[in-house]
């Protein structure tokens, strides 16, 4: 149990982070919160506030599979959704704004690889 304990927290960090964004992109968008946070005109923000819901929309189905994944114990929803954020984070780096991979693929690539590392179920023993 103790040595699962490091990745679980590591993965809920990288989830509450998706709820974090979630909130930014959804609800505080064209506030002075998110537009500091985005660096972004009041103008660009409410130009685009559609766009940022439907993108905090995604990022709460991150946090929703990365929860899923914890809560059941399940290792296979803490990889696939931890490959997401990192595919997501990698490409948002490339496009958008290269510091996004450092706030959110690189945590998530530190989680993945804890829970590789040791988020192992232990080997089933057989008796003869």
């Amino acid at each position: 149990m103790g040595r699962q304990l490091l990745p679980r927290i590591a993965v809920a960090l990288v989830a509450i982070e998706h709820v974090y964004i979630l909130v930014l992109e959804m609800f505080f968008w064209n506030k002075p919160l998110g537009m500091k946070t985005f660096n972004l005109t009041q103008e660009l923000a409410d130009a685009t506030t559609t766009l940022a819901a439907n993108q905090g929309l995604y990022n709460g189905f991150l946090a929703a599979g990365l929860f899923w994944g914890l809560f059941t114990g399940n290792r296979v929803f803490k990889i696939f959704f931890l490959a997401c954020v990192i595919v997501a984070g990698v490409f948002g780096a490339a496009t958008a704004a290269p510091k996004i991979f450092f706030s959110q693929a690189l945590p998530a690539i530190i989680a993945l690889g804890l829970v590789l590392a040791l988020d192992k179920k232990p080997a089933v023993q057989r008796s003869l």
